[in-house]
């Protein structure tokens, strides 16, 4: 799994500019079961991307369509994690991954 950590490199009102498009990109990957939370930092400096198992290349891949990638508002952060212990709702996937 993964958490990747999104660093804004541009003025928040371009971010905001871009915001529609980087949400409908998270509906996309959330439908196509990808990502498992997604949220802003506080304070609002970037966000945060929770995934569910994938290769390394697969994730940089679906990164790069990212608008904030494509229009460079945004640098990423990828913390690569193996869970030992998850929450009841998430124990499939810590299976998924043990295996």
């Amino acid at each position: 799994m993964y958490v990747v950590l999104l660093n804004y490199t541009a003025p928040i009102e371009e971010i905001d500019y871009a915001l529609p498009d980087h949400a409908e990109w998270l509906n996309k990957q959330y439908e196509h079961g990808h990502f498992l939370a997604s949220g802003r930092r506080n304070p609002r400096s970037g966000g945060v991307i929770i995934t569910r198992p994938m290769e390394r290349g697969k994730l940089d891949a679906i990164l790069a369509t990212d608008p904030f990638s494509v229009q460079h508002l945004a640098k990423y952060e990828v913390i690569e994690f193996s869970p030992t212990k998850t929450a009841p709702e998430l124990r499939l996937i810590n299976e998924a991954v043990a295996h």
